[in-house]
């Protein structure tokens, strides 16, 4: 049977069964309470020390923080909420021209996650980009809306160049040259999910994405501010985050998890869906290279502390990754030394 998105215009009045999560593995929404002290970073701030020890703590702590006075134009951000929600209603015979369940494919729009291997789906359409270099991918991105393409290339250039700079901090946050992440790294990728929630008649009964990290180095994302849906694990428990105005949430990925020789946490997170509301956010993730060898930095293996991950290539981890469900034990777990 054909995979059909979520975003056809048709409301649904129930949860069709392929979407019922086992009641062993659902989201539990009225155990959920907010996180109250979430790190919330300025990264305007003058006092570079407090700054450090600010994203050093969020990451051994929480492995996520929310950034402001980050430099991206509002208007950047605003277009692109805009244009991704443009793109989202258009009529279903157009967006299926895109669609496709090949995850190899630099740009295409799916649902769920991996709906060939996967045996329950979450509630969730997706539109996936590369994002760089963008001469190469650009051509291939949706040519409606008409503005779809410099709307997004523009945000992903200040988003990449963020990127970038919190990099910078966190290789300083480790006592490491601020130049280290991105010399390890190397060329990084970009790749970009846009994804919508459409309205769920039964939220408790399914995900959007359920619990995972991420496989990357870096994730940047952009919540919609008017429902929230974004869930991280601290402390064995779920806590729901909240959207903070002008903010972008920092996610700290399986990558800098083994180059910090697991001083910094890869989040687990998830995202839960809304009855009355579609919800729409944009992840924008930064990747090593695929030949990138990723290991913990000298410094951090001195005294006593012995490489907990060996190491390995990015290639090697991202197909791991993909071979696998998206809700099982951390991937990292197949990397760790005996």
């Amino acid at each position: 049977m054909e995979t059909k998105v979520l975003s056809s215009g048709a409301p649904f009045s129930t949860l069709p069964a392929s979407y019922v999560r086992p009641e062993s593995d659902r989201p539990r929404l009225s155990d959920v309470s907010t996180c109250e002290d979430v790190p919330i970073i300025d990264l305007a701030s003058p006092d570079r020390a407090l700054l450090l020890l600010q994203i050093r703590e969020a990451c051994k702590s929480y492995g996520f923080f929310q950034v402001i006075n980050h430099g991206v134009p509002g208007e950047v951000v605003n277009n692109m909420l805009e244009v991704a929600y443009e793109f989202f209603k258009l009529p279903v015979e157009e967006k299926m021209k895109l669609y496709s369940d090949d995850p190899s494919k630099t740009m295409r729009l799916s649902t769920s996650f991996n709906v060939k291997k996967e045996k329950v789906h979450n509630w969730r359409d997706y539109l996936r980009l590369h994002c760089h270099p963008l001469d190469e991918y650009l051509p291939e991105w949706p040519s409606n809306p008409p503005s779809f393409k410099e709307i997004v290339r523009r945000y992903c250039l200040e988003v990449r160049a963020l990127g970038m700079r919190i990099e910078e901090d966190i290789g300083e946050s480790l006592g490491l040259r601020k130049d280290h992440i991105k010399e390890v790294l190397g060329d990084q990728g970009q790749h970009m999910a846009v994804n919508y929630y459409p309205a769920c008649p039964q939220p408790d009964l399914t995900y959007g994405l359920p619990g995972h990290t991420d496989p990357n180095a870096l994730t940047i994302l952009l919540q919609d501010l008017q429902v929230a849906g974004l869930q991280v694990l601290k402390d064995r428990r779920w806590l729901a985050v909240n959207p903070h105005p002008h903010a972008f949430v920092i996610n700290i990925g399986d990558q800098l998890q083994a180059l910090s020789n697991g001083v910094y946490k890869s989040v687990w997170h998830r995202a839960v869906v809304n009855a009355e509301k579609p919800r729409l956010s944009v992840a924008s993730f930064l990747c090593p290279s695929n030949e990138a060898l990723i290991g913990p930095a000298e410094q951090l293996t001195q005294n006593g502390s012995e490489p907990i991950y060996r190491a390995f290539t990015y290639a090697e981890y991202y197909n791991k990754f993909w071979s696998r469900n998206l809700d099982q034990d951390h991937c990292l777990e197949l990397f760790r030394n005996q």
